[in-house]
């Protein structure tokens, strides 16, 4: 009997998912406005009144530090006329958040204070004038917020994300102890691509023996990944390669193991896309943190950083990091290089209707994902489409 393509191969989304401003319009009130997304680490924010200024859909929001210790969020805009308040992405705001059109002034948990011309306003309360909160949750060290109304747990969004690769097995993720590393590099890489697009590459390997030279050979197992349409991942890990001692371009370094870690975490690689806009590496003696910042149908900022024990990057530690993490930023460069190969023909007719999926991506991609991506939009069923 001879096989068909069609009983082989399973679609991919059509060309302009990746493409269409009115899909991205879509995408950003069901999924960037409706679900809860990482938007910095916790210690991005390290004292009372500083703060970070971050994007959702249409929405500018700053995430700042209280006197209290407590993490905030607030939409960045000021409740006189709408000004901006925050217009760097990172800073200091003191005491207080001032409005710089009208001076207006809020404390660090976004109450009113003050105002000029004051004593003609006395009589109003204060508290029907605060700046509009935003619902924040940190969870191993990451912030994540919410603009919906009445958000349900973050844990309820993450957990089975990470069960299903990890198997179930919620020790070892927290036996890495996010909260606790460090940043030791943090790299802002600006891709061509639709965000959908550099997320499915993250989440295949079928690639990887052709443009990941480094990575295979730290990691065989990704030169040739066999499997069926049920493929899925090694929950239990992808182990280094024979005479690799570490996860570097030379695989010699040696760095600080994590705490935590037992002799099984050893010479292993875990990844995993956490949606909506976060990708988790975790290695023996760092873990790496992508965030995705969907700046358009078209265009996406990845943020990555690479965090590790305080030891390791303390200063006067000996330590070297750059042999390893240059390994993971050259996997980004092919990776989002590979991306924008993909993404002007998102618009050719030989794409209308999409591409392929070959079985080893079907699990993972088809099934797993493009499943919550059509679920989010309100899809039920892979034939439906949204009205061009």
């Amino acid at each position: 009997m001879t096989i068909t393509p069609a009983s082989v191969f399973s679609s991919t989304l059509p060309g302009r998912y990746y493409t269409d401003p009115a899909v991205f319009e879509l995408e950003k009130r069901n999924i960037f406005c409706q679900q809860w997304m990482y938007v910095c680490r916790g210690q991005d924010v390290p004292a009372p009144g500083r703060f970070v200024r971050t994007q959702l859909g249409d929405e500018s929001i700053i995430v700042v530090r209280g006197r209290d210790q407590v993490l905030r969020a607030f939409l960045n805009v000021c409740r006189h006329r709408g000004a901006r308040l925050c217009h760097t992405d990172s800073g200091d705001a003191g005491r207080a958040i001032r409005c710089p059109y009208h001076a207006w002034a809020y404390q660090l948990d976004g109450s009113l204070i003050a105002a000029p011309n004051w004593p003609t306003m006395d009589t109003i309360d204060t508290s029907d004038y605060g700046l509009r909160p935003v619902h924040l949750t940190e969870w191993h060290g990451l912030v994540w917020l919410n603009l919906a109304a009445d958000p349900g747990p973050l844990e309820d969004q993450l957990w089975p994300q990470l069960d299903y690769r990890l198997g179930g097995d919620r020790a070892k993720f927290a036996r890495y102890g996010l909260a606790d590393l460090v940043l030791g590099q943090r790299v802002s890489y600006d891709v061509a691509a639709n965000w959908k697009i550099i997320q499915e590459n993250f989440q295949e390997c079928y690639h990887c023996g052709t443009i990941h030279p480094e990575l295979v050979e730290t990691l065989p197992q990704f030169r040739v990944l066999t499997g069926g349409a049920d493929a899925g991942y090694a929950s239990d890990g992808y182990l280094f390669a024979d005479g690799k001692a570490s996860f570097s371009v030379s695989g010699t370094a040696r760095l600080p193991r994590i705490p935590g870690l037992t002799d099984e975490d050893d010479r292993k690689y875990y990844g995993m896309v956490v949606r909506p806009n976060c990708f988790i590496s975790l290695l023996p003696d760092h873990v790496i943190v992508h965030r995705f910042e969907m700046l358009s149908a078209e265009t996406t900022r990845v943020v990555c950083d690479w965090l590790f024990p305080p030891e390791t990057v303390a200063a006067g530690s000996g330590y070297d990091i750059s042999d390893t993490v240059e390994l993971f930023h050259r996997v980004n460069v092919q990776d989002f290089g590979a991306s924008e190969w993909c993404q002007p023909n998102m618009k050719s007719r030989a794409y209308r209707d999409g591409g392929v999926l070959v079985p080893v991506e079907q699990e993972i991609i088809g099934r797993w994902y493009y499943r919550w991506y059509r679920e989010s939009l309100g899809q039920d069923r892979p034939s439906e489409e949204i009205p061009g």
